[in-house]
């Protein structure tokens, strides 16, 4: 019996050590920023050698024309079979990519991932075909750094495109489904489980949305869904046009994923939504959810919706053709009618508690924030978990800073603000007391005493104190500047 072609071709870029780090190492920071910004020439300079790392990286990463002869060295007796299945295009002593082959580092993996070609590279033309099946971006970096990495029994990956997130999930699940309705997409998800070994049963499957897990639950659902808010008319790009008008293709996920929830389980979706002129973001995303599902959402950026649709018309190869204005003009129009004011861009996070006072938790925080960001989330949510009361014994994170802002020479600062250096790096003001509790919190004193403590000194009544301070003592705890 053969060996399968995805062996054969992991043996031969493990054999020229075609990984995220030896890439980086052979390019320098120079030519491998430029790469990610689509420019070639750097990285071109970087590789004369024609050694089978070199040709590897020109072949597959530059998409420019190789010898045959160093295509041979570098894939040996595979060039011919990857020309078979599509890979390659071999011409009279001459071999070009077809398809993209890119390692990457995952959860401190070396892994590699096939997709199409990247479109657009060193500004040549980006019009991609409607089956297009897109390799790793940005968006699903953002993902992948979303994702709360806690080990699971089972997880989705719900349109999983070329099988990044699946390939992700599977360092810590004990098994994932991953769906996509994109034939195209399923066959390279599949040869990318196959390619990376992962030892953990992937499950690829075709269907729209939940369809194809109908009745399972999953202990995580991981999802960066077809969101582009659009009229759903004219050509349409799967890997991010649902069909759907509007923001629907997200609401349907959200409003349908409890049911495919195991208890304690998480639904994860970077997405765009709607902010209607007038009206208000968070509650309209608050409508969404299931009343047995906690939900924490951070808006991370609002565009304008001039801005989005020439964001997403230059994505998809129109800008400068001869119906970039009409399309640009329709699309518009559409906004327009529909009352969209805006288009919020973030993360959507549901966890399935059963609580009978589900939590509901909308951020608009566009600022810097660690990566990756998932631990801070899972922390938010166990911090809402806790109770606090006047006999909690907190701690000041040990990260949080106090900065003071007034007049040099002045006694006391006009403000005061918390800043947290880590996770969501959240900044919040705080009065005379607030700042001094926080201070005072190392876990020797309950928050009672400490309140007491304060009132006395600052000459408060303490009960008042008590009842005023206390829920502030809680949205510490909850936002993470307080800890137990």
């Amino acid at each position: 019996m053969s060996t399968p072609l995805p062996t054969r071709l992991r043996s031969a870029l493990v054999a020229a050590d075609f990984t995220y780090d030896r890439v980086a190492e052979l390019l320098g920071p120079a030519a491998h920023d430029a790469l990610g910004r689509n420019e070639t020439t750097p990285a071109l300079r970087r590789t004369p050698g024609g050694s089978p790392l070199e040709t590897l990286v020109r072949l597959f990463l530059l998409q420019t024309v190789v010898d045959l002869d160093a295509a041979e060295r570098a894939l040996p007796g595979l060039v011919d079979r990857l020309a078979a299945e599509g890979f390659l295009e071999r011409s009279v002593g001459e071999v070009a990519a077809r398809l993209d082959v890119r390692p990457y580092a995952a959860d401190g993996d070396s892994l590699w991932v096939v997709s199409d070609l990247t479109p657009g590279l060193d500004g040549g033309p980006s019009r991609v075909g409607p089956d297009h099946v897109l390799g790793i971006s940005s968006a699903s970096t953002s993902l992948a750094q979303l994702t709360i990495r806690e080990p699971v029994g089972r997880s989705l990956d719900l349109g999983t495109g070329c099988g990044v997130q699946a390939l992700h999930l599977a360092s810590h699940s004990a098994a994932v489904v991953a769906t996509d309705v994109n034939e195209r997409a399923l066959r390279i998800a599949r040869f990318n489980v196959a390619l990376n070994d992962l030892g953990t049963p992937v499950d690829v499957r075709s269907g729209s949305f939940f369809e194809p897990v109908a009745g399972e639950r999953f202990d995580l659902i991981a999802t960066n869904p077809p969101f582009v808010i659009s009229p759903a008319t004219g050509e349409r790009l799967v890997y991010r046009d649902s069909g759907l008008p509007g923001d629907r293709a997200v609401e349907h996920i959200v409003r349908a994923a409890p049911a495919h929830l195991s208890d304690g389980g998480w639904c994860q979706v970077l997405a765009n939504w709607v902010i209607p002129v007038g009206a208000s973001w968070e509650d309209r995303l608050a409508g969404w959810a299931d009343p047995e599902c906690d939900l924490y959402v951070v808006q991370r950026e609002v565009v304008d919706p001039a801005s989005y649709v020439e964001l997403w018309l230059k994505d998809a190869g129109r800008h400068g053709g001869p119906d970039y204005a009409t399309r640009y003009d329709t699309w518009l129009s559409w906004f327009e009618e529909q009352g969209i004011g805006a288009v919020g861009f973030g993360w959507i996070n549901l966890r399935r508690t059963g609580a009978e006072r589900p939590v509901r938790e909308l951020l608009e925080w566009p600022y810097d924030v660690e990566q990756p960001i998932a631990p801070a989330l899972h922390d938010w949510a166990i911090a809402g978990d806790r109770e606090v009361d006047l006999d909690s014994r907190l701690v000041l994170r040990s990260d949080v800073r106090q900065e003071t802002l007034g007049a040099p020479g002045a006694e006391d600062p006009e403000t005061v603000v918390l800043r947290q250096q880590r996770g969501l790096r959240r900044a919040r003001r705080a009065d005379t007391v607030e700042a001094a509790l926080v201070g005072a919190c190392d876990g020797e004193l309950s928050v009672g005493q400490i309140l007491d403590a304060l009132a006395q000194l600052l000459d408060l009544d303490p009960a008042e104190t008590r009842d005023t301070y206390l829920p502030v003592v809680r949205e510490l705890v909850v936002e993470g500047f307080l800890e137990s």
